[in-house]
């Protein structure tokens, strides 16, 4: 199978520049699965709801599905994208699966970070696998990382592949991703994005490196910094499967349940 990540800048409110710039970088991609950044299509500092409205759509109907149907479509790959989801009056940060076959999974992003608090709804939809062609999907959205629970339950699920789509400005998630391959002995691709974002007296730098890691926590694929860059590399969805870390050592089935606070 082969997969990856597209890395670059979005605009802040600019939707048609966002979605003409992944429309360019996604052409003849030759992938199975591709991983964009968190809000993806819309930029990520607002204030308030107001801004977000404009560029806000409903998860499987409208404009935003539409054109992720069609790409998928065409380049015959299945795109993991974060957006903008808006559901009567409520406002989600959202990841959509989309298959070739216009299919749209959604999950709704459980960890919010900082003013996301008082501009979103906690997700909703719980950590949900899907299948696609012989691989099991797991989704999850940037913050989401600091809490090892987001990835293991995943896992628990039949997750081969983490698809992790991000706006990251910490600076630890991408050495902490390999830590969720080795504790889960699964695939993750953070999608990150790039660049500085301004609005009003706010303002974020974001930090790329997004990556692709191995069930054994190597590295297959990183970008730097600061490059727009689709990178995709091939697996085997399989090896995400054996579970063994030494031949008497499951990272699953040996856990002490009965001495973990929950």
């Amino acid at each position: 199978m082969k997969v990856g990540f597209l890395q670059f800048a979005p605009k802040l409110f600019h939707e048609r520049h966002n979605l003409e710039k992944i429309n360019i970088m996604l052409k003849g991609c030759k992938a199975d699965v591709i991983v964009l950044p968190e809000l993806a299509t819309s930029g990520y500092l607002f204030t308030n709801q107001k801004e977000m409205k404009p560029v806000s759509a409903p998860a499987k109907s409208g404009r935003i599905a539409d054109f992720f149907r069609n790409i998928t479509a065409k380049e015959n790959c299945a795109i993991v994208v974060g957006f903008l989801e808006k559901e009567n009056d409520n406002f989600y940060n959202s990841q959509m699966l989309v298959f070739p076959n216009g299919r749209i999974e959604i999950y709704r992003k459980i960890h919010l970070f900082l003013d996301e608090k008082r501009l979103y709804q906690v997700g909703d939809t719980g950590f949900n696998v899907f299948e696609f062609r012989g691989a099991k999907l797991g989704l999850m959205i940037c913050f989401d990382w600091i809490f090892p629970e987001s990835a293991r339950t995943l896992a628990l699920r039949g997750a081969d592949i983490i698809c992790h789509s991000a706006n990251l400005v910490l600076p630890f998630c991408q050495k902490a991703m390999i830590t969720r391959s080795l504790e889960n002995r699964v695939f993750t691709i953070t999608a990150n994005r790039i660049g500085t974002e301004k609005n009003e007296t706010q303002e974020f730098t974001f930090t790329g490196i997004s990556q692709i890691t191995s069930p054994k926590g190597d590295i297959l694929a990183q970008a730097t910094e600061d490059e727009e860059i689709l990178k995709i590399v091939e697996i085997n969805p399989t090896d995400a499967q054996n579970k063994f870390v030494t031949e008497t050592n499951h990272v699953l089935n040996d856990r002490r349940r009965e001495f973990y606070e929950i």
